[in-house]
């Protein structure tokens, strides 16, 4: 499956963003979904995840209560939904599918990854 991330950008600390992830195929049942972020010196972190079918959602601490993640199976599309941005969420945002075992927020039990989209919150 091909992903394609988009509506990144810049913002002030308080905006909002949503993230778009197409992909090239049909998701639901097949794959679950998550995001995860890069900012320059650190390491790729889980943002949040969505489950294949239940939509069981998992949202890391510095996110919870600002992001959610809806999934529109219809369209094969994943968002990332993001309130009350603050300074420290600029980095590179990604989106990725597969079938992890083990945790929704874990990087490496993902196989397929988007190229990824800048958001700047100053």
């Amino acid at each position: 499956v091909q992903l394609v991330e988009s509506g990144g950008g810049s913002v002030q600390a308080g905006g909002s963003l949503r993230l778009s992830c197409a992909a090239s195929e049909d998701t639901y049942g097949r794959y679950c979904m998550g995001w995860f972020r890069q900012a320059p010196g650190k390491e790729r972190e889980g943002v949040a995840g969505i489950d294949a079918e239940v939509g069981s959602t998992i949202y890391a601490d510095s996110v919870e209560g600002r992001f959610t993640i809806p999934r529109d199976n219809a369209k094969n599309t994943l968002y990332l939904q993001m309130n009350s941005l603050k300074p420290e969420d600029t980095a590179m945002y990604y989106c990725a599918a597969g079938q992890p075992w083990r945790s929704l927020l874990r990087d490496v039990e993902y196989g397929y990854w988007g190229q990824g989209t800048q958001v700047t919150v100053s």
